[in-house]
């Protein structure tokens, strides 16, 4: 069985599964006290559950530069210390946050920031190089990005990263980028099973570009998890965006949704975190689901699916049939 995919046009194998290093950040706030994290976190915990996954067979692991304000960088590089070689690393940057305050500050899209994030991001990793440098604003102007791109070749030139890519939900943006960025390997969208993205799937099949799916299981609504979640986490105050969880609570919507697929995903004995990934590795030779973990229990289970592998044929058809009038296109959701 394959465990491993290439990232696009860059020939860099990682593991199918990467492990969504998010949640390993701890807090980070955004204006009026909005939590952009996933509440405390225990740091000695996150670096046994980065070696839960190597020993599972991960190799991908995703962060970025304001993750907890650059705690997820430190701890991962914790984590890889003596490890490296093992390990494909990808962060992001254009999102900028006080390490001392873990408060968000805006966003900054200019060649210059991208640079002296890198070196920030490079430092707290405690590595020379990164795998996979990825613009992390999603709705910035395709023009905005198009001006990155001289910058992000020069960067790999130097040996600095290998790759680059783009953490966005446009597939047009997403697909002018690639086409003027020779070393464009990926682009990072929000796809699971419940909320499809098959306009960008295109553009990744037409531009040979790695899809990394966030948000594989829902924030955790594909875990089953039913716990109410705290003020400190961005599910306990969900913004916009984020449609699964409602004042920390599953959204009855989605939750619903869940349960008319259950059967399907778990009918081979999977649990039904491990079902929703093995749909993702189903739907197409070029997704890479990214689901986040903070203890070595999620790390197990999450990635048990790369022994079990895609979804068989007949769970998938199945789901297909359960949500053909109910699952909206990700555009469609984002329009309201």
């Amino acid at each position: 069985m394959t465990t491993t995919r290439i990232l696009g046009r860059s020939g860099i194998a990682a593991s199918a599964i990467g492990m969504g290093c998010w949640a390993i950040g701890g807090p980070l706030w955004g204006d009026g006290g909005q939590p952009f994290g996933w509440g405390e976190v225990d740091d000695d915990e996150s670096v046994r559950t980065v070696h839960a996954a190597l020993d599972a067979g991960v190799t991908l692991f995703d962060t970025a530069s304001n993750y907890g304000a650059g705690h997820s960088e430190r701890i991962l590089g914790r984590a890889l210390a003596g490890r490296r070689d093992r390990a494909v690393i990808a962060t992001k940057f254009g999102n900028r946050a006080d390490e001392g305050t873990r408060q968000w500050i805006g966003t900054d899209a200019s060649p210059e920031y991208a640079v002296a994030s890198l070196e920030e991001s490079l430092r707290r990793l405690g590595t020379d190089y990164v795998d996979l440098y990825q613009l992390h604003i999603n709705d910035l102007p395709a023009a905005a990005a198009l001006d990155l791109v001289g910058t992000l070749e020069d960067l790999v030139t130097q040996g600095k990263i290998r790759a680059y890519g783009w953490s966005t939900d446009n597939p047009a943006s997403a697909a002018a980028f690639a086409e003027a960025g020779p070393h464009c390997a990926a682009i990072q969208h929000d796809q699971s099973v419940l909320l499809d993205n098959a306009e960008m799937l295109a553009v990744c099949d037409a531009l040979d570009l790695a899809a990394l799916n966030r948000g594989p299981l829902a924030m955790g609504l594909l875990t089953g998890s039913t716990r109410a979640v705290g003020r400190d986490d961005v599910r306990g105050m969900a913004p916009e965006w984020l449609l699964w969880f409602t004042d920390g609570r599953p959204t009855p919507r989605w939750a619903a949704r869940v349960e008319q697929i259950r059967q399907a995903l778990t009918a081979d004995g999977r649990t039904l975190a491990q079902g929703a990934l093995g749909w993702l590795l189903a739907r197409s030779p070029r997704t890479v689901p990214i689901p986040g973990c903070r203890t070595v229990a999620q790390a197990e289970e999450n990635f048990a699916t790369l022994a079990l592998g895609p979804l068989p044929d007949e769970s998938y058809a199945e789901v297909e049939r359960l949500l053909a009038d109910l699952r909206p296109s990700l555009a469609a959701v984002r329009e309201g």
